[in-house]
């Protein structure tokens, strides 16, 4: 069975979309600070993707096709939305998002913090 042309350009695109979005566009590389903090950038990629073709007919007498007319394209989208930050065996993230709008949102967002608190409370009990 012979390759058609579509199944090509669907290859191609989604091999240059592979290529610009790799698992370091997501959590990048770290950032050492000369007082010995690590950052580490965190952001968010999203991406479309669209392909189509068509072939063309010859002439009226000719069953088939002469050529194949077809494109694709993609859109990658890559918003920073936090750090994490690495400092005295501690790790926490900080978010540069705008602040969250509903109460699931703030309480995912405070959880973390919550933990931490409670960790502390229950260190200080146990001495």
């Amino acid at each position: 069975m012979e390759n058609h042309p579509i199944g090509d350009l669907m290859g191609v695109t989604m091999q240059k979309i592979k290529e610009m979005v790799d698992v370091n566009t997501i959590v990048g590389q770290p950032i050492v600070t000369p007082d010995g903090i690590t950052l580490i950038p965190v952001s968010k990629v999203s991406f479309g993707f669209a392909s189509g073709g068509s072939d063309i007919p010859g002439k009226a007498n000719d069953a088939k096709p002469n050529c194949f007319g077809g494109g694709s394209g993609a859109g990658v989208n890559i918003i920073p939305v936090a750090f994490l930050v690495v400092k005295d065996n501690s790790v926490k993230l900080l978010s540069i998002a705008p602040p969250a709008s509903t109460t699931v949102d703030r309480v995912v967002e405070v959880l973390p913090e919550v933990i931490d608190k409670v960790k502390e409370l229950t260190k200080k009990n146990e001495e």
